[in-house]
């Protein structure tokens, strides 16, 4: 691939390094996901817009906003690439991905990051974040239209709600901040955070505003962020 999006390397590093033998790609796009890999794994992908990809195991045409079908089997590895966005009821699709992961299995989901400082400013002097804007005269369902923004709380709470655990921001490689006078605007973001993890009681507190404090929570463009099904003791959970 010539021209990789900044989000790809990173999905594809996290599935290197964990080796599902069998993965849900969901909405599949392209197909890129395989050439990424190095290793073999059995993907099937989902989509509505985008036609088979080349290599996956199967292929089928679905809306994503209705959830995961029941008939799905079960995966080691559900990828959710820059879908999240588009999805009127993300709670669906979150309950549904956890219902098709083994034990232990692993959820990796990308989306666009409404957190930076430019960001949160245009929504401060014209009400819609970049890529969120008004769509009066284009509302039309099942159309690819960017309705829901998230940035890594929000993402954090569904994926806590549907009781995924070990939640991740992975860092991506971009220019952080991308402009001068960010830097100024996210600090005092960056020092509330600091202050919320300091006073933390429990490790996932810790964690969580680890994250939210990070440059790319706070600077960064995308989010790239991983979770995991609970393993239950002495059970692999893995079905292949």
């Amino acid at each position: 691939m010539n021209f990789l999006k900044p989000y790809q390397p990173v999905v594809a590093s996290i599935l290197n390094q964990s080796r599902p033998a069998t993965i849900l790609d969901a909405p599949s796009g392209s197909g890129w996901l395989k050439g990424l890999l190095g290793f073999d794994a059995q993907i099937d992908g989902l989509d509505l817009f985008a036609p088979p990809p080349d290599a996956y195991r199967t292929f089928r045409s679905i809306d994503l906003d209705l959830g995961l079908p029941d008939d799905l089997g079960l995966y080691e590895a559900i990828v959710c690439c820059e879908g999240i966005e588009h999805f009127g009821n993300p709670d669906l699709f979150f309950r549904t991905a956890r219902r098709h992961l083994v034990h232990g299995g692993r959820l990796i989901v990308t989306t666009p990051n409404v957190w930076f400082p430019e960001a949160r400013l245009q929504f401060f002097l014209r009400g819609f974040f970049p890529s969120f804007p008004c769509l009066v005269g284009r509302i039309e369902r099942g159309t690819h239209m960017h309705i829901m923004p998230w940035s890594f709380p929000q993402l954090f709470l569904f994926l806590r709600l549907n009781g995924f655990e070990d939640i991740t921001l992975h860092d991506t490689e971009e220019k952080k901040p991308k402009r001068v006078y960010e830097r100024l605007l996210g600090i005092p973001q960056a020092l509330y955070c600091r202050h919320k993890r300091n006073k933390s009681i429990t490790e996932e507190e810790r964690a969580f505003w680890s994250f939210a404090g990070s440059e790319q929570s706070i600077y960064g463009r995308r989010l790239v962020v991983s979770a995991v099904t609970p393993n239950p003791a002495g059970d692999t959970g893995v079905v292949r």
